[in-house]
């Protein structure tokens, strides 16, 4: 008689249905949707890991560039002011700055505008 591992191909299942609880129609239900659907999710879920990354540095831009305009001056500017003053910041940092400490992030803008002249 020969084995046929009924036990792990449940385990398995089971295993995969767990993951799958909560999706939309036979992708939680019936094994090989559930397993696609999985896969597709997964495959997602790497994509939008990078994607998140790209949409909070878009985030950081808009905000400071928001702040820097209500000085007086361009996104591009300031950037380019702050290289030229030598203040190595990273936009999540400008961006804190202009959202709970905006007397600071004046600062910044004045020494950007200082040393872009």
């Amino acid at each position: 008689m020969r084995v046929k591992g009924a036990s792990v191909s449940n385990k398995k299942r089971k295993k995969l249905f767990t993951i799958t609880k909560g999706y939309w129609g036979q992708h939680k239900n019936a094994y090989r949707r559930a397993r696609e659907a999985y896969l597709a999710a997964l495959s997602r879920a790497y994509a939008d890991r990078k994607r998140k990354k790209r949409d909070f540095r878009r985030l950081w831009i808009t905000r400071i560039s928001a702040a820097v305009r209500s000085e007086g001056m361009s996104y591009s500017a300031f950037m380019n002011g702050l290289k030229k003053a030598g203040i190595t910041m990273n936009r999540k940092m400008l961006s804190e700055l202009a959202i709970h400490d905006m007397q600071a992030f004046r600062s910044l803008v004045e020494q950007a505008k200082a040393a872009a002249k």
